[in-house]
């Protein structure tokens, strides 16, 4: 089959927006690849997931709505069914690709499932196993099941790749790797968002923080850490989003009276671009759970696409996407105190954040950046295709 022909569907009931989704299919375009999306909305967001988790899946309104749902994916689906040569099931779609793999059966084509995360262990990580055992010991079997199901595997680090075949028994040549990247087209370096190192004698240092407030995050970390770097007015930290440790955070600042501290809602994306544009440091992820020691998060390859400095906790994926201490600053996790010395000194250093900031906005453009993350991920599919 050549290149130039390869036609994708991307199936399923997966997140649209999610920015995972969004850069897979908006690379592959880019890459010259047709996707065709086969896509109903089922859930309307994180809680509805884990109201249905703790007890919502043994209602029926709840199988009504499923059954509707797929219902319309299933007219969607007869429309295009001759019109692609790979079934590709989105994040998240541990129950998508049982339908998947039936469909792709009967149409003789090959199927690959973008797992990127494990909702089981998502669950496990909020604590929904000690609020529905039952619930979360059918969630590791229907994943455990759903790993076995496709033709190709798709993950974003080895580290997680590792993790699957330790909890599923997947076999790691099963799986392919497609970083997380970042969406370079929104996260890009223009007029108005400006790379210049703001910073001066009388402006502070401005350290950001933005996303969800999970766990994985280790926000009171972050926010420990300002208590050590409280005395000092020439640094300042901006905290952007809203979640779970959202409010646990605010009251600990509080607590502390903290001066050097701010929190903002979440801001319109071109809002938050300059906002993390006009930073002096960006913030990765400090938590030491397994998601977050095995993924390297969307905010630290957008704070390269944006040519800044990226301050975040270490572990073996971070270490083996970028290079520690020249493409990326990196710190002891769940520690405030290497945190605050890690900010203090890049502060300190405009010689130094230079040079991280130029050598991470390089590796970002040549790895990934869409185009390069589309080759990969075109790549993965081309030869599934071509074995099939």
């Amino acid at each position: 089959m050549s290149e130039r022909m390869l036609r994708v569907c991307y199936f399923g009931t997966y997140r649209q927006n999610y920015s995972r989704n969004h850069i897979m299919i908006t690379s592959l375009r880019r890459n010259g690849v047709t996707v065709l999306e086969c896509h109903e909305t089922l859930w309307q967001g994180i809680e509805d997931r884990v109201n249905t988790v703790s007890g919502g899946w043994t209602r029926p309104a709840f199988w009504g709505r499923m059954f509707r749902t797929y219902a319309r994916l299933l007219r969607r689906y007869w429309a295009m069914r001759h019109a692609y040569d790979i079934l590709v099931v989105g994040y998240p779609g541990q129950v998508d690709v049982y339908l998947a793999r039936l469909l792709s059966w009967w149409q003789g084509k090959p199927l690959v499932w973008d797992v990127f995360m494990s909702i089981y262990l998502i669950a496990v990580e909020r604590g929904l196993d000690r609020q529905s055992g039952l619930a979360v010991r059918l969630l590791r079997g229907l994943e455990w099941l759903a790993c076995r199901l496709p033709d190709r595997l798709i993950l974003d680090t080895a580290a997680y790749v590792h993790w699957f075949q330790q909890t599923h028994g997947v076999a790691p040549e099963r799986f392919c790797l497609v970083p997380t990247g970042a969406d370079s087209d929104q996260f890009a370096i223009s007029a108005t968002t400006a790379t210049a190192d703001n910073s001066t004698a009388t402006s502070p240092c401005l350290v950001i923080y933005y996303g969800t407030f999970i766990p994985n995050h280790g926000v009171l970390t972050i926010v420990e850490a300002a208590r050590h770097l409280a005395s000092d007015p020439t640094i300042q930290l901006v905290l952007i989003g809203q979640g779970p440790d959202r409010a646990a955070a605010e009251a600990l600042a509080q607590r502390y009276n903290l001066p050097n501290i701010t929190f903002i809602d979440w801001l319109a994306q071109d809002a938050l671009v300059q906002q993390v544009a006009d930073a002096t440091v960006v913030l990765g992820a400090f938590g030491t759970t397994p998601q977050s020691l095995m993924t390297v998060q969307n905010k630290i390859y957008e704070g390269l696409a944006l040519g800044k400095p990226v301050l975040s906790g270490d572990g073996p994926a971070v270490r083996a996407a970028l290079v520690a201490g020249e493409e990326i600053e990196l710190c002891a996790r769940n520690d405030s105190a290497a945190l605050a010395d890690a900010i203090r000194r890049l502060c300190a250093d405009p010689a130094r954040r230079a040079r991280l900031a130029e050598r991470g906005y390089r590796r970002f453009l040549c790895d990934y950046a869409l185009a390069p993350l589309g080759r990969r991920c075109k790549t993965h599919l081309q030869e599934t295709a071509n074995r099939a």
